[in-house]
């Protein structure tokens, strides 16, 4: 029995910052390393994302989840206790075997992470190092949020979970430090130009949300933002990422998008116009489902209409055969990675190879219980940028490994954004 053999493997439910439950497992090994992980749903779930395994009935409005629980404590810990959490793919194999679809992705997800984790602390490495080795020394582009979004346009887009959401992006600097210390500032001085703008920032260190009836469009707000970056300093240096989720807004009745951005509904043609204008009008480096999620052929014209960094998430929901839906069409160019969307470890990290193979980048969210494991994923997977990583407890670990990485860190920066904007500058 080796040192990284696990020996013990629990689950339990638990109360997540999304608002409903979450799964947390457990995993230890002989020689008392711990990993825990968390798996919950996001506000924002593609249609195409692994099941989860929810106990319906009243209780957490059918959202609890025992089943999974069960499904740890019953199913996979009989079959991975006497396991090596130092071979991953062996581990995953196994509850594989079982199956998702019996499981719950849910409670393959929290497994799959608490292993990773186990088998790091038992081999004596950071994470980081554990996922990529020796050439785990890239610190990625930052951002943080500024905007959040809200029903401020209309009654159909009032279930739109937040969306669009908006972040600070900081790239245009030496050092994830540099990077970091600025994105600080900018949200700063983001609050005070609301403040006077409005005679309120609305919360705008976390990302406010305008109620409606304070601006007439989204642009109106773009307008600030895009003048606070100027104004302080960080033209090219920081820019706006904006996370759409097109779909929330789309009206099938009268097949158009309504309340996105502002009051006007829109066709599809008219989005794809306005959402190419954009990056030409303000300082966007990044735009997130910028159009509905299984339209791989109007997303790859989008693609090559930009030149910037175009990413998919419900496009492509960490799910290698929808990122090879996507190559085939061109769509996007950046891959959301979210493990608990697959449902392992190793068929997310099989998607990053294959996006990477293919020419298109990485970029991990930490929306789905990760926290700020993001931060040695990012690392150990070479990734160029990451949202939640600019201030609080992200930056925190980025910059406790950029300190332990000494000499051998280094910053992406611009090169660290897709799109032909920032290539070969």
């Amino acid at each position: 029995m080796s040192k990284s053999t696990i020996v013990f493997v629990k689950a339990r439910e638990i109360q997540s910052l999304r608002g409903h439950p979450g799964v947390e497992a457990i995993v230890k090994t002989e020689c008392g390393a711990v990993g825990r992980a968390i798996c919950t749903a996001g506000i924002s779930i593609g249609t195409h994302e692994i099941p989860f395994a929810y106990d319906g009935g009243e209780k957490w409005r059918g959202k609890g989840v025992m089943r999974a629980v069960n499904a740890v404590n019953e199913m996979i810990a009989p079959a991975i206790i006497g396991m090596d959490a130092a071979k991953q793919i062996e581990v995953d194999g196994a509850m594989l075997k079982i199956g998702k679809d019996v499981l719950g992705g849910n409670a393959t997800g929290a497994v799959s992470a608490a292993v990773l984790k186990a088998g790091a602390a038992a081999l004596g490495i950071p994470l980081y190092a554990h996922i990529g080795g020796a050439s785990a020394y890239m610190l990625p582009v930052p951002g943080t949020g500024c905007l959040g979004g809200s029903n401020r346009y209309g009654d159909h887009a009032a279930h739109s979970g937040g969306k669009p959401s908006h972040a600070f992006m900081a790239y245009g600097f030496d050092t994830f430090s540099d990077a970091s210390y600025a994105l600080w500032d900018i949200s700063n001085r983001w609050r005070d130009e609301l403040k006077a703008a409005f005679g309120n920032d609305f919360g705008a260190m976390y990302g406010p949300s305008i109620p409606p009836g304070v601006v007439k469009s989204d642009t109106e707000l773009w307008d600030i933002m895009a003048e606070t970056i100027n104004k302080y300093g960080y033209e090219n240096r920081i820019g706006i990422q904006v996370d759409i989720a097109s779909d929330t807004y789309f009206n099938k009745q009268t097949q158009k998008f309504e309340g996105l951005f502002d009051s006007t509904p829109r066709t599809m043609d008219e989005l794809f116009d306005f959402l190419v204008d954009m990056p030409k009008k303000w300082p966007f480096v990044i735009m997130e489902d910028p159009l509905p999620e299984d339209d791989y052929e109007m997303t790859g014209k989008f693609t090559r209409a930009v030149d910037i960094q175009v990413t998919g998430d419900d496009l492509f929901t960490t799910n290698p055969a929808r990122v090879l839906e996507g190559i085939k069409h061109g769509a996007a160019n950046t891959v959301l990675l979210k493990v608990n969307q697959i449902g392992t470890i190793t068929e997310a990290f099989d998607m990053v190879s294959l996006a990477y193979n293919n020419g298109y980048a990485v970029m991990p969210c930490s929306s789905r219980g990760e926290g700020v494991d993001i931060c040695d994923y990012s690392v150990g997977l070479k990734v160029g940028s990451v949202r939640e990583s600019g201030t609080g407890e992200y930056a925190n670990r980025f910059i406790e490994i950029e300190e332990e990485l000494g000499s051998r860190a280094k910053f992406t920066g611009i090169h660290g954004l897709k799109g032909s904007r920032f290539a070969l500058k």
